[in-house]
């Protein structure tokens, strides 16, 4: 069963930056598709960033990350990070990481999520 535990979220002002982590158990991360999802009460889950497994650190990011945001691995922790910077008021959801279809952005088991970390981003 996958498990993750995501950290790092909370109250940022807009401009700044944040960095997310997603730490796995119960069994190695390079192997799979890792991606971000964020979610806004009201709405379903929306793709925000995706590393390939065993891909040396190939990624794929939502349209409106616009070169804002950056994924990676370090297998050696079993953790996947998000680095968000030049946050917007918009970016203020709960943040969750998800084994994932990197090439479509979206999770292999949808519904299933982890308690997630939250992102405000407010003056």
């Amino acid at each position: 069963q996958w498990h993750f535990v995501e950290s790092g979220g909370g109250l940022v002002q807009p401009g700044g930056s944040l960095t997310l982590s997603c730490r796995a158990s119960g069994f190695s991360l390079r192997y799979y598709g890792i991606g971000w999802f964020r979610q806004v009460p009201g709405r379903e889950h929306e793709g925000v960033s995706c590393v390939f497994a065993n891909s040396g650190g190939s990624t794929h990011y939502g349209k409106f990350v616009e070169g804002r945001f950056a994924t990676s691995r370090d297998s050696a922790q079993n953790t996947v990070y998000l680095r968000m910077d030049n946050l917007k008021a918009e970016d203020t959801a709960m943040y969750y990481c998800a084994v994932a279809d990197c090439s479509q952005l979206t999770p292999q088991n949808p519904g299933s999520w982890g308690q997630g970390t939250q992102v405000v981003v407010s003056s």
